[in-house]
């Protein structure tokens, strides 16, 4: 056995060195989210003048990195309003007639989060065949990986729906009473120019007639649809920035952009005939990113959309309410419910359309590590029981800003869509 890759429990520098490792390991998970995060500059591009605790902004999520200690909890970002004008001809008079510039600014918190294992007393790890600590870890590193992923899934989607498969969820429906400390920033509703709705092979903007959301139960996941959310891109201002791979050769010829189905509407899409081309064009764009692993297992490529499964659904259930934003320059949420005809056969799941800096994931730093992760072991009575705890000091909130169109304001979610389709329910709610 190698004694330099073991840390004795108790040994000086024990618990830092384990968090290390815990905070390695939850950031390089295999997983989707962890895939739509930007990498971290390189030491010589942080020499180079690139920013060495912010992630690549032209990914989805952008992750913040501050290492060190009273900074206060909050992170700040800033956006350069774009700007719009007319060039002053010949000889006409310049002077004075500077185009104004503007700026917005959104904002995060950062909390701390823990899941603790009961690992037994003296007697537990007598009588078991398990070494409670070994398999311990695990179990707690598990939980955190969920947290982290869910959370981002719930703050992109601006909602957490009503799938409630308890086992598999850490982060609980909107009317648990933790639910708003749990998610340490609000999850806000999708702005009005970034929610989508299915109808008729299209799509529009959110409506609602007498409190119900105007769609029906065949207004689900189609080729057709994804050609309109791609026309509406192409047509509307200032539309979600494009998502840049690292090493990707045909980021400026081809842009794309990632739709995270759920379940039901991935079945519901790969029973096109055509599917199978899509998952070929997907592996064909992968060589040209250096296959990076989005482009890889159950993707598929059409029109400049690159399909992905998302493994846990955004989902409304008849009579089941959703909140949006009802005008553009205005963050105030309105609610409406999925009609109540879908019964218990359909309801409406929720899809994410995603560009760059579509949501920020901020660390701080935990006084027991000097880092974002820790491990912790406690005892009790004389240290008869043992509890494991981990934790971290993390923040994430999607990215909005007030948007200055020169004659009027939008409020915009900058790199997210959200697209309600109607699914079929194979599954009772729960």
């Amino acid at each position: 056995m190698d004694t330099k890759t073991n840390v004795a429990s108790g040994a000086k520098g024990a618990m830092i060195q384990q968090a290390v490792g815990v905070f390695h390991t939850a950031t390089q998970r295999n997983t989707q989210m962890r895939h739509l995060t930007g990498s971290m500059p390189t030491v010589d591009a942080a020499i180079a003048g690139a920013k060495g605790n912010q992630s690549k902004a032209s990914m989805p999520i952008v992750r913040c990195d501050n290492l060190t200690k009273n900074k206060g909890d909050e992170v700040t970002f800033h956006l350069d309003n774009p700007i719009g004008a007319y060039p002053i001809m010949g000889s006409a008079y310049a002077k004075g007639k500077g185009v104004g510039m503007s700026f917005s600014e959104d904002r995060l918190r950062v909390n701390q989060a823990r899941f603790v294992i009961d690992m037994g007393n003296t007697m537990t790890q007598i009588r078991s065949p398990f070494d409670m600590r070994r398999m311990g870890r695990p179990k707690a590193q598990k939980l955190m990986n969920q947290y982290l992923d869910q959370s981002t899934l719930v703050h992109l989607s601006g909602a957490r729906g009503f799938h409630d498969h308890r086992i598999e969820w850490t982060v609980p429906v909107n009317t648990h009473k933790d639910f708003a400390e749990i998610m340490v920033n609000p999850v806000k509703a999708p702005t009005k120019n970034r929610h989508l709705v299915a109808g008729a092979g299209t799509v529009g903007e959110l409506k609602a007639n007498a409190g119900e959301l105007v769609i029906n139960s065949m207004d689900v996941l189609s080729m057709d649809v994804l050609d309109a959310v791609r026309e509406w891109s192409d047509s509307i201002p200032l539309p979600p920035p494009p998502v840049e791979f690292d090493n990707d050769q045909a980021a400026t010829d081809s842009p794309i952009r990632v739709y995270l189905a759920s379940p039901a509407q991935y079945s519901q899409f790969a029973t096109d005939p055509a599917f199978r081309a899509f998952q070929a064009n997907a592996s064909a764009r992968a060589r040209l990113a250096k296959d990076h692993p989005l482009f890889l297992g159950d993707a598929g490529l059409w029109n400049g959309i690159l399909i992905l499964k998302n493994p846990k659904p955004i989902r409304f259930y008849a009579g089941d309410e959703i909140k949006y934003c009802a005008a553009y320059d205005s963050e105030a949420e309105s609610v409406c419910k999925v009609p109540a005809s879908f019964g218990d056969k359909f309801a409406v799941d929720r899809g994410l359309l995603l560009g760059g800096q579509a949501l920020a994931m901020a660390f701080g730093a935990s006084e027991h590590s000097g880092i974002p992760f820790f491990w912790k072991e406690a005892g009790d009575d004389f240290d008869d029981k043992m509890e494991l705890a981990i934790g971290a000091i993390l923040g994430l909130s999607k990215i909005r800003f007030a948007v200055d169109h020169g004659d009027h304001t939008e409020f915009t979610d900058h790199g997210v869509t959200v697209l309600d389709t109607a699914v079929k329910i194979i599954k009772p709610r729960g």
